[in-house]
């Protein structure tokens, strides 16, 4: 009996010897690629509804499940949670929208009829999911000169030369070449899509195909009223 007592205890003691293997996953069993998602997609919210300003690490850490000081091992700080999200929806947006402006080239027929249409089109479909990250690239709070600042303004910059190519092209089918006008309807077009995406942010059962079809509508009155 003590033999055997000696043998368990001998193996217990080999077991707690043995380093720990290596785990592939992050937290609770979750993969780290998946964490790491998961965490993305509440910091674009936290950030989108509040602004990286007033945004809280605390909350976003309660609404995935985890830990605050883990937001910190993976990106660092708040400052690079936040660029994480911003680089998240940047390109894919000017994809995106670069590649709806290109199937309504001039000469197409009617491009001040279907450039906007395809555009709000291809808004709604690369934000379904995460209607709040527009809000991370247009955040009204983060400080003048600073990082993020620059990054986010460097890439609004590349949505808002395609906006004035766009508007350019608009205002070129109704016979208005002046510059002025195209950089003041570029302002109008970029708020008017900030308040749908408000308008759909606040209407959470509303798909991108609805907002792609109400927009349809709209955009029809506003020329028939003309």
């Amino acid at each position: 009996m003590d033999t055997a007592r000696g043998a368990s205890d001998s193996a217990a003691e080999s077991a707690r010897a043995k380093p720990a293997a290596a785990n592939p996953v992050g937290t609770k069993g979750v993969p780290r690629a998946r964490r790491e998602a998961q965490i993305l997609g509440a910091a674009t919210e936290e950030f989108g509804r509040h602004g990286h300003a007033a945004a809280s690490m605390a909350s976003i850490a309660r609404r995935v499940g985890v830990t605050k000081p883990l937001l910190y091992t993976y990106f660092g700080s708040k400052d690079g949670l936040y660029l994480a999200c911003l680089e998240a929806i940047a390109a894919p947006l000017v994809s995106a929208v670069d590649a709806a402006m290109a199937e309504g080239p001039p000469g197409s027929g009617t491009p001040g009829a279907s450039v906007p249409q395809l555009v709000l089109e291809a808004v709604f479909r690369t934000l379904e999911g995460r209607r709040h990250a527009w809000f991370v690239l247009y955040d009204r709070t983060l400080r003048p000169g600073s990082e993020l600042h620059t990054a986010a303004r460097r890439h609004r910059g590349r949505i808002d030369a395609l906006a004035v190519s766009g508007t350019a092209e608009v205002l070129r089918a109704h016979g208005d070449d002046d510059p002025l006008d195209a950089d003041a309807l570029k302002h109008v077009w970029t708020g008017t899509v900030s308040a749908l995406v408000g308008w759909w942010i606040s209407h959470p059962d509303q798909s991108a195909r609805d907002m792609a079809v109400r927009c349809s509508r709209l955009l029809a009155a506003i020329r028939d009223g003309a």
